[in-house]
């Protein structure tokens, strides 16, 4: 949660940066440990069972729903805050509701990024990944919908893909990388982990 946000504005208890929550916890290591096991199990229970097949950008949103409905109440809800994170700003609140519909509608399009060249689907997986992410749109919870979202999409397509073996820091660095617009160390990274299903 150490997003670089103004925290009268942010949903969060009053002189605190713990955002405002369902068990009405104000203490932010005690929130993150508890919405770290809650949503732990919920991308249990989804990965065995996913809800959600339409991959359109109420997809994305269903997903947030379910992963952190039992913790805020905007849960599946953008955010209405402008924020920024490791030198990173993302966009702007009141532009995310747009970006997001052109995003999955351009996905839609691209038909899932279905028959496409191995390369060319890493390609076409990166950029969405980079979208999404800059766009940011939810409050909190972003990384984890994201990853979750992307691996039905590679099912989709016939891959497999295991978030957990990728290095978190190698991520992170090639994530703000592609933030300043190079993404060759992303679709490295993501060449490696994304598996045939075959394989």
């Amino acid at each position: 949660m150490s997003y670089s946000i103004d925290t009268l504005k942010s949903d969060c208890y009053e002189g605190t940066s713990c955002l405002i929550n369902k068990f009405d916890i104000k203490d932010e290591v005690i929130l993150k440990e508890l919405e770290t096991t809650i949503t732990l199990n919920k991308i249990t229970e989804y990965s065995l069972n996913p809800l959600y097949d339409s991959f359109d950008v109420q997809h994305y949103k269903n997903i947030h729903r379910y992963l952190f409905g039992d913790i805020y109440d905007w849960a599946g809800e953008y955010r209405t805050v402008d924020m920024s994170k490791k030198g990173t700003i993302f966009a702007e609140a009141e532009n995310v509701e747009k970006l997001m519909s052109n995003c999955f509608k351009r996905l839609n399009d691209k038909n899932l990024f279905q028959g496409l060249k191995f390369d060319e689907f890493v390609d076409e997986f990166v950029d969405f990944y980079c979208v999404t992410n800059m766009i940011h749109p939810f409050r909190e919870g972003n990384g984890r919908t994201q990853r979750l979202f992307l691996t039905q999409l590679i099912n989709k397509n016939g891959y497999d893909i295991d978030f957990s073996e990728i290095d978190t820091d190698e991520l992170l660095i090639a994530t703000i990388q592609s933030a300043n617009g190079v993404t060759d160390y992303l679709k490295d990274i993501f060449k490696y982990a994304i598996k045939n299903k075959t394989a």
